[in-house]
């Protein structure tokens, strides 16, 4: 689990950057790794970094156009706690997840890429630390979905980690790692709370588990 620099919503900033990514799930008091190489993102990174390092990690909707997707509605922001440049002139970086936001109206284009005003107000409590118990949690019955999950698409875990692994931890790095479709992360990251999200996350691996694998499903874990 990564700490928050942020005590409050209150501190967080209300106009950010956002960063419209398929598949990418970032989640409070979590770490994604992140190969920036696109102009404009290269351009958010760099006003990022002289400003409060805040990004908003959001998903599209399907439909719209290409170039200016529609977004949706619940994206997370996390801080820039890493950054190395590359020998081609992009950035490698870290985002840590703070809060969950609501997002609201764009703001004028001011560069190239979308910023947005969000709320974090229903998600405060992200940023307090979960106490982190196995207290109803039946982590047999998701140890198993997730046997099920990874047996279907011939992929393997350290299983002794996963054993042993906190709760929080263990729900929220299967959730960003597994190959789920964006529709499934979204729902990952909406979850109301880690109990919800844990709910989630064995039913959306038992399911899996039932449903016969096409050949063009993603078999890696990111």
């Amino acid at each position: 689990m990564v700490a928050s620099p942020f005590k409050k919503v209150q501190d967080l900033p209300l106009a950010i950057p956002l960063f419209p990514l398929d598949g990418a799930l970032l989640l409070p008091h979590t770490a994604l790794p992140l190969n920036i190489f696109e102009p404009r993102y290269i351009a958010m990174v760099d006003d990022a970094m002289a400003s409060e390092r805040i990004i908003g990690m959001v998903q599209t909707k399907p439909g719209g156009d290409p170039e200016r997707p529609r977004l949706q509605p619940v994206g997370c922001a996390g801080k820039i706690t890493t950054f190395a440049e590359t020998a081609d002139g992009g950035y490698l970086i870290t985002l840590t997840g703070l809060s969950r936001f609501v997002l609201g109206a764009e703001l004028a284009a001011t560069g190239p890429y979308r910023q947005a005003q969000v709320d974090y107000m229903a998600f405060e409590a992200d940023l307090t630390s979960v106490h982190d118990t196995d207290e109803g949690f039946d982590r047999m019955r998701l140890l198993n979905a997730l046997r099920g999950y990874l047996e279907r698409r011939a992929l393997d875990v350290d299983w002794e980690t996963a054993k042993a692994a906190p709760s929080e931890a263990l729900v929220n790095s299967l959730a960003m790692a597994l190959p789920f479709d964006p529709a499934e992360k979204q729902a990952l990251l909406e979850a109301d709370g880690l109990a919800e999200r844990r709910g989630t996350l064995v039913a959306l691996m038992e399911i899996d588990s039932a449903t016969p694998l096409d050949d063009d499903e993603p078999r890696s874990v990111q």
